[in-house]
């Protein structure tokens, strides 16, 4: 019987898109993609476990360990569904962060189990170990280490068993997991994209190759080429919040925001509707992000206002955080209501680096309304914040508040009239930030420092200068609103006409349907004459 059982785990019963939606009456069953995992459970304990296995694919944390129980109910010798537990808790390996002290014992609780239920093959048995991995000594160790354990695991247990593609898959995520933002090399993201591009030819409707495919290219120089899963990804597992956010990482990278916008919207419902709403905020955020660059501010507006009316109780999950504070800054900053920024309340939350967008917005809009008093007093958060940040041991975003300190402090001298060593800090800003990549939990940097290294230099009279940093910024972040807008207008003050026609042009062509903003009107003027 459980041989008969191993069979039907990688053949018979795979839950595909057409298999779930067949399924659709019943409660539980998803379209989240095809995978094939071969596993000695009983045949009851078949489909659940196999949807948990895809739900783990897409990070969908509560719902695949409802799944992975489900399993180990209708087969309670199904020791290998405690490795799916365990690998859910451990939350997003690529996010830096690392499950909570609770998750943590209940993942170490889950292996315990798995251990004394005892694996019904020697493979099952070195999943449950591969991910024990990563949970032992987890009180003691940094969340590096972990990562590092979980990949070097994962890679033993991949070339243990080559003609597994579930453990190659599994090992190139985790591979992944141990990129560090500040590694332009982007070297471990190659050694997952090579594991990862061979299982896409082979496998085109399995969710985690495409999801991990669009991880490993989530970086300026790589994301081209993670065009092809990102449009993939999101048919593939439709009912996963997440599968429908994530393609936006590739489009917000090329600067393809009505992909970016309608992707996030969709995630946006099914998040609502799942339960999910952390990833509701998430996608939220990237939506707003994707409308500010079209103009389309009033859609932006509604997207807040409509994702802020989901409740989010409890503990402060990080995306969650990050988006409810991001997203109305992003909103003044954008549009360069630099008054309406000044406004803004504190975050909710308490995460510092969540706390330190606000105050950043804040502290911004001040400096560049003149309200130095007010900049100098979010400036002072942002000390705290940093300060905290680096207390926990939390080294890239206090990295990343230590950018946004310079910024302030260069927009606090330009407002007291010290133009000399504003535009020094400011390109030191700029160095700073150029030197690592944005965090997955954003898709981009409230302002980039080195479009704000353009504007500075504009209200300096140095035009042919700002134009230089404006393109080098759109290297960065393609097809921003403000970046093309500054380089027409820095063009022109230049006059370079033809450059200025030629930006001028194409922010025309973005916001063709959007909101008027002051920007377009001068372009229309500029090509006008």
């Amino acid at each position: 019987m459980r041989r008969n059982a191993i069979v039907a785990g990688t053949a018979a019963l795979l839950l595909s898109a057409s298999a779930a939606r067949a399924h659709d009456e019943h409660a539980g069953h998803h379209m989240v993609g095809q995978v094939a995992f071969a596993n000695s459970c009983a045949p009851a304990a078949q489909e659940p476990l196999l949807q948990g296995v895809a739900m783990l694919h897409s990070f969908w944390y509560g719902a695949g360990e409802q799944s992975f129980r489900e399993a180990l109910a209708k087969d309670p010798g199904c020791g290998v569904a405690t490795w799916g537990i365990a690998a859910l808790l451990m939350q997003n390996p690529l996010a830096g962060i690392g499950p909570s002290p609770a998750e943590a014992a209940r993942a170490q609780e889950a292996i315990a189990l798995g251990r004394r239920i005892g694996a019904g093959t020697p493979r099952e048995r070195d999943y449950i170990e591969a991910v024990a991995a990563y949970y032992e000594d987890w009180a003691a160790r940094p969340e590096r280490q972990r990562q590092e354990s979980r990949a070097k695991a994962f890679e033993a247990l991949a070339a243990r068993y080559p003609d597994d593609d579930e453990a190659q898959i599994f090992s190139a995520l985790y591979i992944a997991g141990t990129q560090s933002q500040a590694d332009q090399s982007y070297a471990a993201y190659a050694r997952a994209a090579a594991i990862l591009e061979p299982q896409f030819a082979r496998h085109p409707d399995h969710p985690g190759v495409a999801h991990y495919l669009i991880h490993v290219y989530d970086a300026p120089p790589l994301a081209a080429q993670g065009l092809q899963a990102a449009r993939r990804y999101a048919a593939i597992a439709p009912d996963a919040p997440h599968a429908l956010h994530m393609p936006s990482h590739i489009f917000t990278r090329v600067g393809a925001w009505p992909e970016s916008a309608a992707t996030n919207q969709r995630s946006f419902e099914v998040a609502v509707r799942a339960g999910d709403r952390a990833e509701a905020y998430h996608a939220s955020d990237y939506a707003v992000y994707a409308d500010l660059q079209m103009a389309r501010d009033e859609a932006a507006r509604a997207a807040i206002a409509a994702v802020f009316q989901v409740q989010v109780t409890g503990a402060s999950p990080p995306a969650w955080a990050y988006a409810a504070a991001a997203m109305p800054s992003r909103y003044a900053l954008e549009r360069g209501d630099w008054r309406g920024a000044m406004a803004l309340g504190p975050a909710p939350g308490t995460l510092p680096y969540a706390q330190a967008q606000r105050s950043f917005a804040r502290g911004l809009g001040a400096a560049r309304a003149g309200e130095v008093e007010a900049a100098g007093r979010a400036a002072a958060e942002l000390a705290q914040q940093r300060t905290a940040l680096v207390e926990a041991g939390n080294a890239y975003w206090a990295r990343e508040v230590e950018v946004q300190q310079h910024v302030l402090a260069a927009w606090i001298a330009q407002a007291e009239g010290r133009t000399a060593p504003a535009i020094a800090e400011m390109r030191q800003a700029a160095d700073l930030e150029d030197r690592s990549e944005k965090h997955i939990v954003t898709p981009g940097r409230m302002l980039p420092a080195r479009e704000l290294l353009g504007d500075m230099l504009v209200a300096a009279g140095r035009p042919a200068d700002a134009l230089t940093e404006y393109e080098r910024s759109q290297q960065r972040e393609p097809n921003r609103f403000r970046g093309l807008s500054g380089a027409a207008q820095a063009a022109e003050a230049a006059g370079d006409r033809d450059k200025a026609a030629l930006y001028y042009g194409r922010l025309l062509t973005l916001a063709a349907e959007g909101q008027d903003r002051p920007e377009l009107a001068r372009a229309r003027a500029f090509l006008a004459r």
